[in-house]
């Protein structure tokens, strides 16, 4: 099995590049995706079921927006968080090969003084208290997305840079750290990895090519698949297309 995120900033513009890259991974299962940025009504979902796929998805316009592609059929679908009102669309969860897969686009929080900060660590407390539920009755889950947190400094491009605002603040790596609490694993560093690693790159000041990045875009496991995970990559290469998204996919591949 292999299960992927990828925050694509804009479905709309976006989905060549999307029916590319499945094109490319035939031994990918499912592929979470953020920031579709789409109402429901304009969701390509008969270009994607023509490519062979399944697809459930929860958008609104202009902003947000999940969906979950899948080579096999998708089961048990939910959206947003239960018993937390949240008009934005930014979880959608199913059930696929087994798997809770769960798509999240965590709120970005904008600046520590903003109204928006509070609104993030608010909403990752509802995303933790559910998960506790979610994980009693699914031994097998994926908590994938775009977090919008950097959980350590390695996962910075220059901290000092960073250091105070949102992204990398100390009340936003220690919501990330009670998510792991939860018994998850950070699939992407079960392995070595390279130096500076990274997923999310700005558009402006040659980001992508100085190797300015983030690592903000995240696959958490539970234990019963940590022990079948063999890797975790980032694959930058969409990240070189014409008009590409300023993330970059992550993938996980389990065996049996």
């Amino acid at each position: 099995m292999q299960f992927a995120t990828w925050n694509v900033n804009s479905l709309k513009v976006r989905l060549p590049q999307v029916l590319d890259w499945l094109a490319s991974r035939p031994e990918l299962t499912a592929l979470a995706l953020q920031e579709t940025k789409l109402e429901d009504h304009n969701f390509p979902q008969a270009e994607i079921e023509a490519a062979g796929f399944h697809v459930v998805y929860a958008g609104q316009k202009t902003y947000n927006g999940v969906a979950i592609i899948s080579r096999v059929p998708i089961d048990e679908v939910v959206v947003n968080i239960p018993g937390f009102d949240d008009p934005q669309k930014r979880v959608i969860t199913a059930t696929i090969a087994g798997v809770r897969f769960i798509c999240a686009y965590i709120p970005n929080g904008q600046a520590l003084d903003s109204d928006k900060y509070p609104y993030k660590l608010g909403w990752l407390e509802a995303l933790t208290a559910w998960l506790k539920t979610e994980l009693l009755q699914h031994p097998q889950l994926i908590l994938a997305g775009d977090y919008n947190i950097a959980p350590e400094d390695r996962d910075v491009h220059d901290i000092t840079k960073w250091e105070g605002g949102v992204l990398v603040s100390p009340a936003e790596r220690e919501a990330f750290g009670k998510l792991v609490a939860l018994g998850l694993t950070d699939a992407f560093r079960a392995f070595e990895q390279p130096e500076k690693s990274f997923t999310w790159w700005d558009y402006r000041m040659l980001g992508f090519r100085r190797n300015a990045g983030l690592r903000i875009d995240h696959l958490l496991v539970t234990a019963t698949l940590a022990a079948k995970l063999t890797a975790c990559e980032i694959d930058k290469e969409p990240r070189k297309n014409e008009r590409p998204s300023d993330h970059t996919p992550v993938l996980a591949v389990f065996g049996d």
